[in-house]
């Protein structure tokens, strides 16, 4: 690929990615205004007795209702709604123990089990995991609601599983490696996901926030298209650089790696992407207007493109049949070159004496003169000296000594 080629596909991903920001910034411009007073994400958890990681879990299962802001970016939470969930009957440990989440110790304490035979309900799908993060040793720590775990601890139809042996075909698909817990996390966030917000752009951005960047060009091989869903993704609290072990770690759990999970979220997203164009357009860089004072590239000061006329004779502009070895000469260290006129000026100035260099004549030279004299020295163009014998009175022409 060439270098052009790169530069233009950057320079078009860049278009696209300002025209995206320009197209959000107006539509929150001319959108509705915040209804009423709202708090950030952070006073709104102080101002409900949570935790930062409670409030974003309440807000994604719909215990507490968000709203986005002025750039459609972050969430707030209005003043009404925090009202009304502090008037809420047990407020504020009925919340707190909604959203609680636990690890793979407590949450085997909560079901009675031991934390190796927790571990292979998870594996197993049995139990699904709401939240996860990396730890010091970048080991992936997951957590599940703890009100689900009572639930199925409570369940009639598992008690069997809580006790005695594990049944021989869930044994076998744990013996072969099966780990639906990424896979049922990825399922449970794109719900949570989708829930917050109505914007068909927004949902198509969610679902490809799920695939590989590859498949999402397949998919949506518009650049401004991609550029809007790259903005609206949803962003991922993932510590270090993205070619970090820690993110490698995070995008094979937020990437979908089955192949019939890749199958149905590429057939979700390019129906949702009908759904967006349909609903509005991506927006698109405004045409540049080529300026009309900036020379093209190539092109020489003061030349014309159409033939001159000189007295009833047509006299074609010199400059474009100028050898580039002769016209790209550089004047060495130390040495001022004149400046020369083309075109029917160079030609109306031909024989006379140019003022910036006082004593010497220069001239428009022609373009086989040209293209000879960059095999010549500048004293090669001088005159021959006459030697003169005077015992003999014979003169003889030789060049002068160099």
């Amino acid at each position: 690929m060439s270098g052009n080629t790169i530069t233009s596909i950057i320079a078009e991903a860049a278009e696209a990615a300002e025209a995206a920001e320009a197209a959000e910034a107006a539509e929150a411009a001319e959108g509705s205004a915040l209804p009423g007073p709202s708090l950030a994400l952070g006073r709104a958890a102080r101002e409900l007795d949570l935790r930062r990681g409670e409030l974003d879990l309440a807000a994604q299962l719909g215990y507490v209702r968000t709203i986005p802001d002025e750039g459609g970016r972050c969430r707030r939470v209005t003043r009404e709604e925090i009202d009304r969930v502090r008037s809420e009957e047990g407020f504020p440990e009925g919340l707190r123990g909604r959203v609680k989440a636990v690890g793979t110790r407590d949450g085997a304490a909560l079901m009675d089990v031991t934390p190796g035979r927790f571990t292979r309900f998870a594996r197993l799908g049995l139990v699904v995991p709401v939240k996860w993060y990396l730890n010091r040793y970048r080991a992936v720590v997951w957590l599940y609601l703890a009100e689900e775990l009572k639930q199925f601890a409570a369940g009639r139809e598992n008690a069997r599983l809580l006790t005695g042996r594990t049944p021989e075909g869930l044994r076998d698909q744990l013996d072969a490696g099966l780990d639906l817990r990424p896979r049922n996390w990825r399922g449970r966030h794109l719900g949570l996901q989708l829930r917050q917000t109505d914007d068909p752009w927004a949902k198509a951005a969610v679902l490809a926030s799920l695939l590989d960047p590859m498949q999402v060009a397949e998919i949506v091989q518009d650049p401004c298209e991609r550029a809007r869903l790259t903005r609206l993704r949803p962003a991922q609290a993932v510590p270090g650089p993205p070619d970090s072990p820690a993110a490698r770690i995070a995008a094979r759990i937020t990437t979908a790696g089955d192949p019939d999970e890749i199958g149905w979220l590429r057939a979700d997203l390019g129906q949702a992407l009908i759904e967006a164009r349909r609903h509005r357009p991506a927006p698109r860089p405004s045409p540049r207007v080529p300026d009309e004072h900036t020379p093209e590239t190539g092109s020489i000061p003061g030349a014309v493109d159409e033939p001159l006329t000189l007295a009833g004779t047509p006299v074609a502009r010199e400059a474009t049949a100028l050898p580039a070895t002769a016209a790209t000469r550089q004047a060495p260290p130390g040495r001022q070159e004149p400046t020369r006129l083309v075109g029917m000026f160079g030609w109306l100035r031909r024989g006379t004496h140019d003022r910036r260099d006082a004593g010497r004549r220069t001239h428009v030279p022609s373009a086989l003169q040209l293209a000879e004299q960059s095999l010549l020295d500048d004293r090669d163009e001088q005159a021959p000296l006459k030697v003169v014998d005077a015992p003999s009175g014979e003169t003889t022409a030789t060049h002068r000594d160099r």
